[in-house]
C-alpha cells in the first residue's frame, strides 16, 4: 500500500509554532500497568529517527510502572504525567495533549504491538503538506484474533458508510495529526473511544485521512491486551453518534486552548 493521493487539502490555520517546535512530533503514551514493557517503549520511541518530544501519561498504574517512569533521569524530552486513577486511552491522551507542543502529534500505544522506526512514514504526507491526518494501516495478521480482526473491520466499514472516509483500519494506534488542527477539536473520550471519535470529527470537518502501511506485532488479551467487548459496543455507538450532533457542539472556539478534566498528582517536565 502507498500513502493515499490527496489533491486538495483543507486549509488548517497554524497555530504559533516557535523554531524549535517546528518540525517535531510530540509522542503521546498512555500507559496503564506496563511496568515489564515501559522501559523498552521508551528506548524504542527514543531511537526513532524524527525530532520529537514524549508526554508519558500513566493512567493510575499499579503495577510497578509508575515507581519506574520517576526513576528515569530528567531529559529535555521527556515530559510524565501521572493520573490519580485509572480514567482511561481517552483519558490520558486527553491529558498529554494538554502538554503538546511539537507541530505534529503521534498517538504511540504502550503495548508494544506497533514500531516507532515507521514514524517518518508516518509524517511524510504532513511534512509533504499532503494532508493534515496520516492513519498506519495495519497488516491482515491471523494472529490479531478472529475478534479484534473481525471488529476492527466493522469499525472501519461503519466509518466509511457513515462518513465516506475512504480509510482502511478506522482502529489503528498509528494516528498523526497537525497539533493546530486536533486543537479544534472539543475531545470527550475517556476509554478506547478515542479513536472512532477522532475520525468522526475530522471526517465531519472535511479532512481527507492519507494512509501508509505499518508494521504490526499483536498482543493477545493473555500477554495483557486491554480492550473489552463493551469497548467494540461503545466504538460503534460512538461513530452512530457524531454523525449527527451538531458541529457546533463540538467545535473549539479558536481562543480556547486544549485542557483536560483529569486530576493529576504528579508531572515532570523539562524547563522551557
Amino acid at each position: 500500500m502507498s500513502a493515499t493521493s490527496v489533491q486538495s487539502v483543507p486549509r488548517v490555520s497554524p497555530a504559533a509554532v516557535s523554531d524549535r517546535w517546528k518540525g517535531r512530533v510530540s509522542v503521546l503514551v498512555p500507559v496503564y500497568n506496563e511496568a515489564a514493557h515501559v522501559d523498552e517503549l521508551l528506548q524504542a520511541i527514543q531511537a526513532s529517527p524524527v525530532k520529537k518530544e514524549i508526554i508519558v501519561v500513566d493512567d493510575g498504574s499499579t503495577d510497578g510502572t509508575r515507581e519506574k517512569l520517576k526513576a528515569l533521569p530528567a531529559t529535555d524530552d521527556l515530559s510524565i504525567v501521572f493520573h490519580e486513577r485509572n480514567c482511561g486511552k481517552g483519558a490520558a491522551v486527553r491529558t498529554a495533549l494538554a502538554h503538546a507542543r511539537g507541530e505534529y502529534v503521534l498517538i504511540q500505544d504502550s503495548d508494544l504491538e506497533y514500531d516507532p522506526q515507521d514514524y517518518p512514514a508516518l509524517l511524510r504526507p504532513l511534512e509533504e503538506r499532503a494532508a493534515n491526518v496520516v492513519y498506519g494501516v495495519r497488516p491482515d495478521r491471523p494472529e490479531r484474533g478472529l475478534r479484534f480482526f473481525l471488529g476492527a473491520k466493522l469499525l472501519t466499514h461503519l466509518s466509511n458508510l457513515l462518513y465516506r472516509a475512504g480509510i482502511h483500519d478506522e482502529a489503528t494506534c498509528y494516528k498523526v495529526f497537525r497539533r493546530s488542527l486536533l486543537g479544534q477539536i472539543q475531545l470527550e473520550c475517556q476509554r478506547f473511544e478515542f479513536c472512532p471519535e477522532v475520525t468522526a470529527k475530522l471526517c465531519r470537518m472535511g479532512e481527507k485521512i492519507a494512509e501508509v502501511p505499518v508494521s504490526y506485532n499483536p498482543r493477545s488479551s493473555g500477554e495483557g491486551k486491554k480492550i473489552r467487548h463493551s469497548d467494540g459496543w461503545l466504538a460503534i455507538w460512538t461513530l452512530i453518534r457524531y454523525r449527527f450532533i451538531r458541529r457546533s457542539r463540538w467545535l473549539r472556539p479558536p481562543a480556547e486552548k486544549p485542557g483536560t478534566p483529569f486530576a493529576v498528582s504528579f508531572l515532570r517536565k523539562p524547563q522551557q
